[in-house]
């Protein structure tokens, strides 16, 4: 294996590594603090792992194989968007909890420094092929996704209203699909 490819390894242990421990953090605090801004961001987290994990298995391997991976990687997505919508519809039309803001706030944090690092580490690899421009896509998404769970958490917080979480849940998810339909064209 050469030096490039060698780095492209490191470089998705890493952000499978950061990506992996967000997922885990995230579905914990999102269920304690009753967010569905945290539980939506772990999903995506966790479809996250998993694409960076497809994107090792590609890592030196033919051209039709990474495009399989991003394509895999695709409909992942869309199917944990399609699960996360019906939860917020639910939460939506039921009575809960008020999800605790501080919580939301200060893990989204968090991860948004996870994420901002995971860019970096992914930007100045700077492999144009298939599963990293996907993974790159995955992580810009991530950053704008915490960026809005940080501020639900302040409008949970000011409203006294489940709703910006719940609102949020479905940004995110929205988001998500987007990312899948873009990495699905990619893969074409």
């Amino acid at each position: 294996m050469n030096d490039g490819k060698r780095r492209e390894r490191r470089v998705l242990l890493e952000v499978l590594s950061i990506n992996f421990f967000f997922f885990l953090l995230e579905i914990s605090t999102g269920v304690i603090a009753h967010s569905m801004g945290l539980v939506a961001d772990s999903l995506d987290m966790f479809a996250d792992s998993v694409v960076y994990g497809l994107a090792l298995f590609a890592v030196g391997g033919t051209a039709a194989r990474k495009i399989s991976v991003a394509q895999v990687a695709g409909y992942l997505q869309l199917l944990l968007a399609l699960i996360g919508f019906a939860e917020v519809f639910h939460r939506f039309t039921g009575a809960g909890p008020l999800p605790n803001f501080k919580v939301m706030m200060a893990v989204s944090l968090l991860a948004l420094l996870g994420n901002v690092l995971s860019l970096h580490l992914l930007d100045r690899n700077k492999s144009q092929e298939a599963h990293m421009t996907a993974s790159r896509i995955f992580t810009s998404n991530d950053v704008v996704i915490n960026i809005g769970v940080v501020l639900s958490g302040a409008l949970v917080h000011f409203m006294d209203s489940k709703y910006p979480d719940l609102v949020i849940g479905g940004i995110i998810f929205a988001i998500v699909i987007r990312g899948a339909v873009r990495i699905l064209k990619l893969s074409d």
